[in-house]
């Protein structure tokens, strides 16, 4: 029984872009889960059988699947968690590298007032001394001449206070100076001791960045072979539920031709017989050659592989689904006109709902044998293909493309 094609005029490239447009659209978790979703389902309904029974694949593939999907999904989210430490990490190393950006700009700043006021120290010092070098040269004569001149012993006081009071404020300033530039040393000093201290934390921070990084990338490593282990546990798994559709589609098959039979007290072949094998022309015999050689391109894509094969021979594309080379192409029922490389095709079956709309289609390799895509590649009986699929419409056959291959 068949597998319905359901793909619209072909379009490889369209269907990829697609395909990577929605990849992109989703995480990779997501991603794992719709691949395991969407494998299901077009094994469960893309398939005639489907209607009758649910073939499964082996409860140790199955578990080993949900294993790997379970660990896949821990390993994506010990990831995420990293993500979030790696993130809050980065923005407190962010803050502590502006923190000794400003500390750089105060201790810059504070240098600059250290040597204002040792600029400051130096001119009042250089003052003083002139003035104490002043005072020498001249004997003291100046101070002993002020001092002489006073009218009075009060004005003598008060010129003697004077003189004093101008050597304090002198020495004042200087030492006032100078304990501003020992204020800023010390600010200083500070300041660089808060920047070994940041630069410390910078460089912890830092280290553990790298940590975390190195772990992130373990990580990935690890998602990653999850990831093409839960591909390749998909693939085991829908190829085991094949085989097991196959087999229930090869007893079904058996079961429904052997009641057919009874009930009709006869067979259902069309009188007549198809071309043999061996009377084939060489690009009849091309075509059955490619029909061997050309995998499955997927469920429900019996026209697709079609084309596939009529391309892979040279003969050129072979446009539509099933119900299109039907109309376009399929113009007899006579089995006696069935010959080695004809399509055999139906527009629409009862089976599944894809059949109704799309129909079915294969290719006649002679000696009663039709080759099509079910998902896997199979020989079956000209005769029981035609009793199959006949149940709506006549099953017909014709040259694809109108192209005689045995002419």
């Amino acid at each position: 029984m068949s597998q319905p094609t359901m793909q619209a005029p072909r379009n490889k490239a369209g269907e990829i872009c697609a395909l990577e447009s929605d990849r992109l659209a989703i995480s990779r978790r997501n991603a794992i889960k719709a691949l395991f979703g969407a494998a299901a389902a077009a094994t469960l309904f893309a398939s005639p059988m489907r209607a009758f029974a649910t073939p499964s694949a082996t409860k140790e593939t199955t578990d080993a699947l949900a294993a790997a999907q379970k660990k896949f999904e821990e390993a994506q989210q010990q990831l995420d968690d990293l993500s979030d430490q790696f993130q809050t990490l980065s923005e407190e190393l962010d803050d502590t590298i502006g923190q000794i950006e400003d500390v750089n700009g105060q201790i810059d700043d504070t240098q600059e007032l250290i040597e204002e006021k040792q600029e400051e120290l130096e001119e009042k010092q250089g003052e003083l001394a002139h003035r104490v070098s002043s005072s020498y040269k001249a004997g003291d004569n100046r101070m002993l001449a002020l001092l002489l001149s006073s009218e009075s012993f009060s004005d003598l006081l008060s010129k003697t206070y004077y003189i004093n009071k101008v050597n304090e404020s002198d020495q004042r300033a200087i030492e006032e100076v100078a304990q501003i530039q020992e204020d800023l040393k010390e600010t200083k000093a500070e300041l660089e001791s808060q920047k070994v201290e940041l630069e410390g934390l910078k460089e912890q921070q830092t280290a553990q960045l790298q940590s975390m990084k190195d772990k992130k990338d373990e990580v990935q490593a690890l998602l990653d072979g999850l990831d093409q282990d839960v591909k390749d546990l998909i693939a085991k798994r829908d190829a085991e539920i094949l085989a097991a559709a196959k087999a229930e589609e090869e007893a079904r098959r058996a079961a429904e031709e052997a009641a057919k039979q009874q009930a009709s007290g006869g067979t259902t072949s069309i009188p007549g017989d198809g071309q043999g094998s061996s009377s084939a022309g060489n690009l009849q015999q091309l075509v059955v050659a490619w029909c061997k050689k050309t995998p499955s391109p997927g469920a429900g894509l019996c026209a697709w592989w079609v084309s596939d094969v009529f391309e892979r021979a040279g003969l050129g594309n072979v446009p539509g689904n099933a119900d299109d080379m039907y109309s376009n192409f399929c113009t007899s029922s006579k089995k006696s006109n069935l010959q080695v490389g004809m399509i055999i095709a139906v527009s629409s079956h009862s089976h599944t709902w894809a059949g109704r709309i799309y129909g079915h289609v294969g290719i006649y390799v002679g000696d009663n044998t039709v080759m099509d895509n079910v998902g896997y590649i199979r020989s079956i009986n000209v005769d029981e293909w035609i009793s199959y699929y006949g149940d709506i419409v006549t099953p017909r056959w014709g040259w694809a493309n109108g192209n005689n291959l045995a002419g």
